[in-house]
């Protein structure tokens, strides 16, 4: 039985030699014709990797040829099956313009923006490819109106644009809570603007009033009164939008000691 083990792991490796030896054959010294077949051959069985080594070194001499245009999409799908996202993005983006009227250009336009939506990073890194991701869907929902990929490219910007908005979010929140209060309203401003319909409204709106209201209270006298009538503005804004928030009681609080404080600011004012 071992015997027979030992027999089978020396068949395996003598092999995987041989198929290795094939492989770099074929990669160095093969004709045009055998290196497309093999990359073919190693596409079907799911050997990427090798795949795309062999599809690259043959793209210059089969330029312009009917092959292109298989190759050019097997290449594409070797880089998504391998998560290289990024470059499988380019690819397929590549593929749609080389090919517009090919069978599978609304398959290749959608992955090409599913791609970039895979790269993606988590949101408090840089957005870049986030954003490429959403300019990508909505270009393929523009395109392709009417195709079953639509919800769900609908549902990829969804959770991208959410990922934009918690990053803006968090850079606001960041100011507030290092006490640079003029920055936090200029950020919670530009969230608020930027995203109409943010999720964070709520929260953003409280903390750019609390952002107001320490700006204005610890102010210099010159500056004090224009700043508490900004703080009083906005908490007006949060209370007719969110006339149930959980921040009520507690905004209600902090505006009654600016109505305070700018009452004494006229008295002081008229006394003089």
């Amino acid at each position: 039985m071992q015997k027979n083990k030992i027999y089978i792991f020396i068949l395996l490796v003598a092999l995987g030699v041989s198929s290795c030896g094939e492989y770099q054959k074929v990669l160095n010294k093969g004709t045009s014709e055998e290196q497309y077949q093999l990359a073919v051959k190693l596409y079907d069985a799911q050997k990427y990797t090798k795949a795309i080594a062999l599809f690259e070194k043959i793209t210059p001499s089969y330029k312009g040829k009917p092959q292109m245009e298989r190759i050019q999409y097997m290449v594409s799908q070797a880089h998504y099956n391998t998560k290289q996202y990024s470059l499988a993005a380019y690819y397929f983006d590549k593929f749609v313009k080389s090919y517009p009227k090919s069978s599978k250009v609304e398959e290749a336009a959608y992955l090409s923006a599913y791609s970039y939506y895979l790269a993606s990073p988590v949101y408090s890194l840089d957005q870049k490819d986030t954003k490429e991701a959403i300019t990508a869907l909505q270009s393929f929902i523009y395109k392709f109106p009417d195709s079953d990929k639509v919800p769900a490219a609908n549902k990829n910007i969804k959770e991208l644009t959410y990922k934009l908005e918690k990053k803006s979010f968090e850079i606001a929140k960041q100011y507030y809570h290092t006490q640079d209060y003029t920055a936090a309203m200029v950020a919670f401003d530009n969230l608020l603007s930027d995203y109409l319909g943010t999720s964070f409204k709520e929260e953003a709106t409280y903390l750019k009033f609390k952002s107001a209201y320490y700006l204005g209270t610890n102010s210099i006298v010159v500056k004090k009164e224009e700043r508490i009538n900004e703080a009083l503005k906005v908490h007006q804004r949060f209370e007719r939008n969110f006339p149930n928030s959980k921040y009520l009681a507690e905004t209600k609080k902090l505006n009654s000691e600016l109505s305070n404080e700018l009452n004494a600011i006229t008295v002081i004012k008229t006394q003089n």
